[in-house]
């Protein structure tokens, strides 16, 4: 099996967004899904930084779920959005969504970051731990991520989705 070759764009969208589901693929195929990914998060940003526009919000919140599926697979994102646990999460991310939707962008986009906070809190702990080799700013980062890890509730690896 060739060894896979990443850019930095496409570690941080396959570190941010998997638990290694990357190992089996092409390299175009890591190349499409980190691609995606790094859309979504841009039109999410700049859907921020244009006032909320509802457009851009709402086309962030389709390609970075469709990353998302595109990188661990369609069943395993399935089952973490529907797992007991993260029921709530889901909800919210949901609601946030669909108030996007309905022309409340920043009331949409708050219950959203709740959402993806209820969701992804187990893994700031990990994040945080590969940020922290960033130079500079990593150990600012790495405090960060470990006390919203601890404040949700989350423990380091605990339940990943895949």
């Amino acid at each position: 099996m060739p060894s896979i070759w990443l850019s930095d764009a496409q570690k941080v969208g396959v570190a941010f967004c998997s638990g290694g589901g990357y190992g089996k693929l092409s390299v175009q195929v890591v190349r499409i899904q980190s691609n995606v990914q790094f859309s979504g998060a841009l039109f999410l940003f700049g859907g921020v930084l244009m006032f909320f526009d509802r457009a851009m919000l709402a086309m962030g919140n389709i390609l970075f779920v469709l990353g998302l599926a595109l990188i661990i697979g369609l069943p395993k994102t399935v089952l973490f959005f529907t797992r007991r646990p993260k029921l709530k999460g889901t909800a919210a991310f949901t609601s946030g969504v669909i108030l996007i939707l309905l022309r409340w962008p920043l009331i949409g986009f708050v219950v959203e970051l709740y959402g993806i906070f209820i969701l992804f809190g187990d893994f700031f702990a990990t994040m945080g731990s590969f940020a922290g080799n960033i130079p500079v700013i990593g150990p600012y980062l790495q405090k960060a991520l470990n006390r919203a890890s601890q404040a949700s509730g989350g423990q380091r690896n605990a339940e990943l989705p895949v």
